[in-house]
């Protein structure tokens, strides 16, 4: 909230002997402070109104609750500024929190492969909180049973997603999981990873629209995109290509109604930017792709004349209260959190898993081969500190950089990824894959057996996509090679917990964690407006302490 200046005839600290002041401060039980104890406490305090004072000839500033104003010169003290209350739930944009129905501006992430249960999502929604369950890696008819409970423990409430992830190798199970939303009526579809518009992605958006009695068009579901280049972000802050909305209506699965009024929504209605992130991340600063990002969305709107614009949030680096205090104060309609959710007791990820995290500190990542698109050489973000996964990966992809085929692999190479790498021969790798892909995409194997690359690319990729697998169900023997995506936001919240109640992982559930990074971050953002009205806060101001939360 905005300070409430006050008219004043000197600046702080020039005097104020003989100054006529507009407004006045008169006590009523409490007295103002001036300390730097005192003032560091009622700083904190952003539920209350609170008064910022001039002192008097010293011309210190001070802070009061209460009491009473009066006009004009007399008793009490000169009024620099007011500022309101400051709740948590007033971060960011409320047009967020009444489109998705939440209470704050907070998004719990999907982490993939169902680290993000649906236990994790049923809690964050219910604690006024917009949830994601992780779907991408899973069998489509694993996350159809996910959105059934879903949809039971949740019945009537809009604040959760779904996950739909960009699957350039597998369209098919991209496709899938799209029908699985649309029918299952999922409110809201989380779409990460996406380098193009696909198909499947404008359906989830243009199914479904219509216009109410104003005119007004309205969707059946939200979408929001998460992404980090503006060129991405630019196709999903414009309307729906006409090939694709074409492609759709040829196919049946779009009415010409829809395609027509595809023209007059952007794709999506939230665009999250994803910054320095775990997982699929381009390791960009969040103060420079975000405002990068909305300098698109602002020039979207004026081109396409939405009569309002797309909501952009902020996610990646988001571990402590500074980072959020720093996301909503560069303009973040929202926030994601992601890596330190992999830590709750609400999370998918093992004992084992969660230990490791815990012991992460901010440079204890670094980046790896991705499973879904490895050929591609697109690179993710995992935890380093107590894994192997990581080198292990990159000999993985010098392997296949170098050489064309498995049987091409020289023999000291080959010797070492099934000793050191796989535990197991090439060819068991190769049978466990093959039966794999008869089940999920029998196209896949086809296309191995006449490609030998792409048949040592899904040999490669078993380990991968494995070592994601080991790091959930907690196998023991290859604690090594867990792969668990972190970004150097979990070493930041480790720091920041260290100490506290936080500290102990059994009270580290997902929502005491965003309700103390959401109250953190109200207290850091009083701080700030109180030094803009040029009060001398300690260093301690700005520190604020995880606490148990109702």
């Amino acid at each position: 909230m905005a300070v409430k200046p006050m008219t004043r005839s000197t600046p702080p600290g020039s005097g104020t002997a003989g100054a006529v002041r507009a407004v006045r401060w008169l006590p009523s039980g409490h007295q103002p402070v001036f300390d730097r104890a005192g003032l560091t406490s009622l700083a904190h305090r952003t539920r209350e109104e609170l008064v910022v004072l001039d002192g008097g000839p010293d011309s210190s500033l001070g802070l009061a609750v209460g009491g009473r104003l009066e006009t004009g010169s007399g008793d009490g003290y000169p009024v620099v500024g007011l500022l309101p209350p400051l709740y948590p739930e007033r971060l960011g944009d409320p047009r967020f929190c009444a489109a998705h129905g939440t209470r704050f501006a907070y998004v719990a992430g999907e982490m993939a492969n169902g680290i993000a249960t649906v236990d994790l999502v049923v809690a964050v929604a219910r604690a006024g909180m917009l949830g994601a369950f992780g779907a991408a890696g899973l069998p489509t008819r694993v996350v159809a049973t996910a959105v059934d409970e879903l949809s039971a423990r949740l019945s009537g409430r809009a604040n959760w997603a779904v996950n739909l992830i960009h699957s350039p190798t597998e369209p098919r199970a991209e496709e899938e999981i799209a029908s699985l939303l649309l029918e299952r009526r999922v409110p809201c579809v989380s779409a990460s990873a996406y380098l193009d518009l696909t198909p499947a992605v404008v359906r989830c958006s243009v199914v479904g629209l219509r216009r109410d009695r104003t005119g007004e068009v309205v969707r059946a579901r939200r979408v929001m995109a998460k992404l980090s280049r503006p060129e991405v972000a630019a196709r999903f802050l414009a309307p729906a290509p006409r090939d694709l909305v074409r492609l759709l209506v040829d196919r049946g699965q779009v009415t010409e109604e829809e395609a027509e009024l595809a023209a007059c929504v952007p794709v999506a209605d939230d665009v999250t930017v994803e910054a320095d992130s775990g997982g699929h991340t381009d390791n960009r600063p969040m103060t420079a792709l975000l405002p990068a990002v909305t300098a698109v969305r602002d020039a979207a709107v004026r081109e396409y004349r939405y009569r309002s614009p797309v909501r952009i949030g902020a996610a990646g680096g988001l571990g402590t209260p500074e980072a959020l205090a720093a996301a909503f104060a560069a303009g973040a309609a929202y926030v994601v959190t992601g890596s330190v959710n992999q830590c709750t007791i609400e999370s998918g990820l093992s004992a084992e898993g969660k230990e490791l995290l815990a012991h992460a500190d901010i440079a204890d990542t670094t980046m790896a081969p991705a499973a879904d698109m490895f050929e591609m050489g697109v690179t993710l973000q995992v935890l380093r500190r107590g894994t192997l996964f990581a080198s292990r990966a990159w000999l993985l992809r010098r392997a296949y950089d170098e050489h064309p085929s498995l049987e091409a692999l020289p023999i000291s190479m080959r010797d070492k990824l099934e000793r050191v790498v796989f535990r197991t021969t090439v060819e068991d790798v190769w049978e466990q894959t093959r039966r794999y892909w008869l089940d999920r995409d029998p196209e896949q194997v086809v296309r191995a057996e006449r490609d030998p690359g792409h048949r040592m690319a899904l040999v490669f990729r078993w380990y991968l996509g494995q070592a994601g697998r080991w790091a959930i169900t907690g196998e023991r023997a290859r604690r090594t090679d867990y792969q668990i995506w972190c970004g150097p936001a979990m070493g930041a919240f480790n720091r920041w917990a260290a100490g506290s109640f936080l500290d102990d992982p059994a009270n580290r559930s997902a929502v005491q964690i965003a309700r103390n990074l959401l109250e953190g971050a109200a207290v850091l953002t009083r701080v700030h407006q109180l030094r803009t009205c040029g009060l001398p806060l300690a260093p301690e101001a700005s520190v604020f302490r995880p606490r148990p939360l109702a």
